[in-house]
């Protein structure tokens, strides 16, 4: 097997969120992709929004990268097979540079990725220069290889940009300050990729945007190695059929859960709550998070799904809840309006969308199947009326400490698992 494969990369990246690096790397992304070349993309944290918006932009899936939640091993055997395939490989950052633990710039420095950086240009001169400065030389063994603007006001604006860059700092490229090619947001990040009709064309007016002030020349090689070849997979869920929920009320979906549940043999149902779908001959069942507060009247009408979902979870069936999963299994949910609509019933308790952040943090968990890693990110607030079977905790000592609930083998959580971390474990949340 070929251990070290080379292939041109960046890891884009910004002094803070905000400053547009999902419309720089679309943009990238597409207009690569326009010339002909294969490109492969990532997202650093567990991000389930933007890699949707990146998928669409590369035409290809886009998997997550995090030093934690996903492992080292995971994320080099991830980018070492983008590389076999590839000619460029784009890995978008989170929050600042250097924020979190672990954050961007510790990935970029643990696979040697050279870094583009995205400002926001839209209020300053000469300045970008000394912004641009201080992010390439803030941390020895960085290599901070470019420089990107946002939200530019004209070419010479660009210019007196690009001009105030050290030569050592490349100029790769710049959008400009155009309300029409924003990409739109809600309260927990862009708007799902599948729910703008307009998706193809917005992305397209960001690449020839970008084309108007974009290098031609590509980033720099990058070796990327894997000390051995992965062991196979347990395929210890050969010939169980799993239904997956997936519309606009369940949509967060890891590309790489779904990979590890078809590798471990399983075969994946999908069904729609919100069209009507009825619930597939299944042996378990996975309602994954997403947006069930915006389609409160239509999820509570599907009295058939409830019914379907009961009698499942009362045979002993597997069915696994998660975040916007959960809510749906409650008594009742209410949105942000105070509007209450009846759910599935399936876990006892009611939980209402509140103006404020409720939870935020990566989360590890030991559960009866294993140690299985993951993240929390809700606006919800919850009054469950069960005692929690486990409760998970924040690697950085932050706040958020989900707990976990089971009745027979039903299982819910607000925490979003990665199942690749610890695969034995995930696959066996959906053992009959």
């Amino acid at each position: 097997m070929d251990t070290t494969r080379q292939c041109p990369a960046l890891l884009v990246s910004a002094p803070a969120s905000g400053q547009g690096k999902t419309s720089v790397t679309a943009a990238l992304a597409r207009w690569h992709a326009r010339q002909g070349r294969r490109v492969r993309v990532f997202k650093t944290g567990p991000d389930f929004l933007d890699p949707m918006m990146l998928e669409r932009a590369s035409g290809h899936p886009a998997y997550q990268l995090d030093l934690w939640m996903t492992g080292e091993d995971d994320a080099r055997t991830r980018l070492h097979a983008a590389a076999g395939e590839a000619d460029l490989i784009l890995v978008e950052g989170v929050m600042g540079l250097f924020d979190g633990a672990p954050s961007s710039a510790d990935l970029a420095q643990r696979f040697g990725l050279p870094v583009l950086a995205v400002i926001d240009g839209s209020a300053m001169a000469q300045t970008f220069g000394a912004l641009a400065t201080g992010l390439a030389h803030y941390r020895d063994g960085l290599q901070v290889h470019g420089v990107a603007a946002n939200r530019i006001g004209s070419a010479h604006h660009a210019q007196l940009l690009r001009n105030s860059l050290p030569a050592e700092l490349h100029w790769l490229g710049a959008l400009p300050r155009d309300p029409a090619l924003a990409l739109p947001e809600r309260h927990l990040g862009l708007v799902a990729a599948g729910e703008l009709g307009d998706i193809d064309a917005r992305l397209d007016a960001l690449a020839d945007s970008w084309a108007q002030h974009a290098t031609t020349e590509l980033p720099p090689p990058v070796q990327f190695t894997i000390a051995v070849e992965a062991a196979a997979m347990e395929r210890n869920l050969e010939g169980v059929r799993i239904a997956v929920a997936r519309d606009g009320a369940f949509c967060f979906l890891y590309q790489a859960n779904l990979d590890l549940l078809r590798a471990a043999g399983a075969q994946l149902v999908f069904f729609s709550p919100l069209a009507g779908d009825a619930l597939p001959e299944c042996d378990a069942v996975w309602l994954p998070g997403g947006y069930p507060e915006l389609h409160l009247q239509a999820l509570s009408q599907r009295t058939d799904l409830h019914a379907a979902l009961h009698a499942h979870r009362d045979a002993g069936k597997p069915l696994l809840a998660e975040c916007g999963g959960m809510l749906y299994a409650l008594d009742a949910l209410a949105d942000r309006d105070g509007n209450e609509a009846p759910m599935a019933g399936l876990l006892s308790g009611r939980a209402c969308l509140q103006p404020r952040l409720a939870a935020l943090g990566l989360q590890g968990i030991e559960l009866p199947e294993g140690a299985l890693r993951g993240h929390t990110f809700h606006y919800a607030h919850a009054q469950i009326d069960a005692s929690p079977l486990a409760r998970a905790s924040n690697p950085n000592g932050g706040p958020s400490a989900e707990a976990v609930y089971r009745d027979r083998r039903f299982t819910a959580s607000f925490v979003h698992f990665y199942f690749p971390s610890n695969p034995h474990a995930a696959t066996r949340l959906f053992l009959p």
